[in-house]
């Protein structure tokens, strides 16, 4: 008898994004996504442009106080941003 090797859907669709290199693109891509669910609504409202360069995500906003306050809070929504996509796709959040 020989041994099948057993893999899941989800296993063999990560295995193929990573051998095409579009894993990181699309773990951006939910990140970039996730943004109006981790700040809420109202500060998704202020929010002009969001995009990732170099493992940080720009954060573009029509309120200057805001700015300031959420640049206060970079670390912690560095990780909570991480922890949706559920990888370490940024290391930093930069506002302007």
């Amino acid at each position: 008898m020989f041994k099948r090797s057993v893999q899941s859907v989800k296993d063999i669709i990560l295995q193929a994004l990573r051998e095409q290199g579009l894993e990181t693109p699309l773990h951006q891509k939910r990140l970039v996504e996730a943004w109006p669910e981790v700040v809420g609504p109202v500060i998704a409202r202020y929010t002009l442009n969001t995009y990732i360069y170099n493992q940080t995500l720009y954060v573009r906003l029509s309120n200057p106080a805001l700015r300031a306050d959420l640049s206060m809070r970079r670390q912690e929504l560095t990780e909570k941003l991480n922890a949706v996509v559920g990888e370490q796709v940024i290391v930093d959040v930069r506002f302007g």
